[in-house]
């Protein structure tokens, strides 16, 4: 799960991971970067060419990754029978008080888990999130009630840099995608394989140069 979370609309979107939780119109920034925690991550040093590049580079460089996101090679870009089928048994979270009561008490780690609180307004908490530390590319979004809202897939190289990873509700549609260059550089696509922007620290740039948006908890 990535930094980054952009209030829009009635949709959130969480930017260590580009997750968009719907109905949800104000959260804490509060969050706890699950992806930070993993240990041995390689850092590259990477500088931000935006704006010394023209336009039609700019534009090759975001359909490049596109085609490494979206190409055939691509293990996490799912159709919705292959979503069903490799995330059905995750649909209900069993073991959903417990889990509740480790992240409404600031419980962020144990032997088996990750965890990751998302609160409404002051004090709520409204999702949580699971990152399983023997399946560490599949991140799990619940609600208070145990049923899976949201997940998080990364590619075979997280946590080590470039990854990239797909965001999809609890129905297998696809969300956004993002391709992460560093941890202060990613490539922004939405649910039509569209490219949004590239973000660069907590500022969203789009082909033209253009600030578009900004984020904060960075």
């Amino acid at each position: 799960m990535k930094k980054f979370l952009i209030a829009l609309f009635f949709v959130l979107c969480i930017a260590n991971s580009g997750f968009a939780f719907e109905d949800i119109q104000v959260i804490e920034d509060t969050q706890v970067d699950i992806s930070s925690q993993v240990i041995n991550k390689v850092e590259p040093k990477v500088e931000f060419k935006w704006f010394d590049i023209s336009v039609d580079d700019r534009q090759k460089d975001a359909d490049n990754y596109k085609n490494i996101v979206f190409g055939e090679g691509s293990k996490i870009y799912l159709t919705k029978d292959e979503f069903k089928k490799q995330f059905s048994k995750y649909k209900k979270d069993a073991n959903f008080k417990h889990h509740y009561m480790l992240t409404n008490n600031g419980v962020t780690d144990d032997e088996d888990a990750k965890y990751n609180p998302f609160y409404y307004r002051k004090g709520t908490l409204v999702i949580y999130a699971i990152q399983y530390k023997n399946d560490i590319h599949n991140s799990l979004y619940y609600t208070p009630y145990g049923k899976l809202y949201y997940v998080d897939i990364t590619s075979d190289n997280y946590p080590n840099y470039p990854y990239y990873s797909m965001q999809y509700d609890r129905k297998g549609n696809l969300k956004s995608a993002i391709y992460f260059v560093s941890h202060d550089i990613q490539y922004m696509y939405d649910s039509k394989k569209e490219f949004v922007g590239v973000w660069n620290k907590d500022k969203l740039f789009n082909l033209e140069g253009k600030q578009t948006s900004s984020r904060k908890g960075w």
